[in-house]
């Protein structure tokens, strides 16, 4: 049923992601299929009437009718706790999209393509990487991935990102807080001379796409351009609480 955009969809399956993150897939009717890198909002309503919605970044494309996101946790937002920690398989959320048309990737071109993730900003990322390895790739191109994230045990989706790296993508790992044992880098916040060590160089002019909270891709991007790459080529997603 679509009511003014919105879709009811059926939760399939909740999986935990790390301590305070879930992935959900879910069956969504009349799904027109969706661009790697966009999103969806989901609304909830509680029992007086009052409605919260938020976006999330979807790591699934394609035609299926069934999608996938990830939900990190914000303590004492209004709709990621309930996600992450009350829904259960067949409940039902209102979903709309997809939404977004700028933060996509089509293939196409032959220019090498940079992501960076910061935290649960992997999502859209992963999206994009799926499409780029999988059974129906759209490019040949060359794909690098630079994650940041608090520590080993904050990352989403890090096992598949390891079978993707063994299929091509070059991965690089940031740590803010702690490193894993046996790691020999640096840890703390990404800075001009390590973002530009772990990225394309602007030479071979790389598509950019940056994710994750409001100040880590101001960060990035502003470092990005400082290193020399053209902000025309440097597409950015940013989010806060939800």
């Amino acid at each position: 049923m679509i009511v003014a955009g919105w879709r009811t969809a059926t939760v399939d399956s909740v999986v935990p992601a790390n301590p305070h993150a879930r992935v959900l897939r879910l069956s969504v009717p009349g799904w027109p299929g969706n661009d790697p890198g966009q999103h969806v909002d989901i609304r909830l309503t509680a029992e007086d009437g009052y409605q919260a919605v938020r976006s999330y970044s979807l790591a699934s494309s394609g035609s299926d009718a069934s999608i996938e996101l990830a939900v990190d946790e914000v303590p004492d937002g209004e709709v990621s706790p309930y996600l992450v920690h009350d829904v259960m398989a067949g409940d039902e959320l209102e979903v709309k999209g997809p939404l977004g048309g700028y933060f996509v990737w089509r293939g196409g071109d032959d220019r090498p393509v940079q992501l960076i993730a910061g935290g649960s900003g992997v999502v859209p990322l992963v999206g994009i990487a799926r499409a780029r390895f999988g059974a129906s790739e759209r490019s040949a191109s060359a794909f690098r991935m630079l994650y940041s994230v608090r520590t080993a045990a904050d990352a989403l989706y890090r096992d598949e990102l390891s079978s993707l790296a063994a299929q091509g993508l070059d991965l690089t790992w940031a740590y803010t807080r702690a490193a894993p044992d046996g790691w020999d880098g640096a840890v703390g916040r990404l800075g001009d001379a390590s973002i530009a060590a772990s990225v394309w160089p602007p030479d071979r002019r790389p598509v950019i796409y940056v994710c994750g909270p409001t100040g880590f891709v101001e960060h990035v991007a502003d470092a990005l351009v400082r290193a020399g790459h053209d902000a025309t080529g440097i597409k950015t997603e940013r989010f806060g609480g939800s």
